[in-house]
């Protein structure tokens, strides 16, 4: 190991995170040949192939999947002994983020992310992209995001998950609804509504497939693409709608709603912070992921939002 050049450590771990030759170079600020005899270089060290192309990219082998861990963390630990001196202070150095939210995380965690900015890093600035799943990570990879946030859990070894909190689903119908009154819905009440149901890119899966699995996907009159919408729907008509509780918690803090228990129990979702891997932020996007893992995996009220949250 003493011949071992650490810099073939570094395109190791960026070649696994980032399964792309070209996004590598791109990071090392190199040639993509260089890259490829560097990736020739350890497979010739390692008596291993590392990496398979296939059509998302570079897949990594199992040789591949056992090195990452240490020398991931090994560079991780080199890097933060170098760069100590390398730090974003976000009370004096101006930084805009790129995030993607869905239109749920802009209507509920958005306000909370923007309120402590504004008290604890008031130069940082943020612009927000819809979320779209099925592209996220590209993005995120590409350079076009810094991070995103997700109910869907994205297993890639490219793409660092850190969990924020758990969530359920309840009913939410007008706060007048003619037929829903108590603080639960039986499961033959609710196959005698009509319902309201979101189906789109931002991930929320649960609604429907609970219909489904219930036989009552034929009770679904409007089938929109944002959650933002229903509470306008819902307290004009006598439709009924499955949503995250916390989501319904904070529409019905200032729309005339309530919310229900359902007849069933759907599975628990997580939501998510997703960012590059450690290894391959810079010293602000370091920053970002910390702040956002604090200010939005601590739940709170809809009491505790700031006031232009819920209007």
């Amino acid at each position: 190991m003493r011949n071992f050049d650490l810099n073939l450590a570094r395109v190791f771990v960026l070649l696994y995170e980032t399964g792309s030759v070209t996004a590598t170079a791109e990071a090392l600020h190199v040639t993509q040949p260089t890259v490829s005899y560097s990736l020739g270089k350890l497979r010739r060290h390692f008596g291993d192939e590392l990496f398979r192309r296939t059509g998302r990219g570079l897949t990594p082998t199992a040789g591949a999947r056992r090195l990452y861990e240490p020398l991931q963390r090994a560079l991780a630990d080199i890097d933060g002994t170098v760069r100590q001196a390398d730090s974003f202070d976000p009370g004096t150095m101006p930084g805009r983020f790129t995030v993607a939210l869905s239109d749920l995380g802009e209507a509920t965690l958005l306000p909370r992310l923007l309120a402590a900015a504004r008290e604890h890093a008031p130069r940082v600035s943020f612009t927000v992209r819809p979320l779209d799943v099925d592209e996220a990570e590209d993005q995120l990879h590409r350079g076009d995001l810094d991070a995103f946030v997700a109910t869907p859990v994205l297993t890639s070894h490219r793409t660092a998950r850190i969990p924020l909190f758990n969530e359920r689903y309840v009913g939410m119908v007008a706060a007048d609804h003619p037929r829903v009154r108590g603080e639960a819905v039986t499961l033959p009440e609710l196959a005698a509504e009509h319902h309201a149901t979101v189906f789109g890119p931002s991930g929320h899966v649960v609604p429907r497939a609970a219909l489904a699995a219930h036989g009552l996907l034929d009770r679904v009159v409007v089938e929109a693409t944002r959650f933002s919408m229903l509470p306008y729907l819902l307290e004009q008509t006598d439709l009924i709608a499955i949503v995250p509780e916390y989501v319904g918690e904070v529409f019905t803090s200032f729309r005339p709603l309530r919310l229900v228990r359902l007849p069933f129990e759907t599975e628990p979702i997580e939501v998510a912070l997703y960012a590059r891997h450690e290894s391959s932020r810079s010293p602000s996007q370091r920053w970002l992921v910390e702040f956002m893992s604090k200010v939005l995996g601590e739940r709170v009220s809809p009491a505790q939002l700031p006031p232009y949250a819920v209007q």
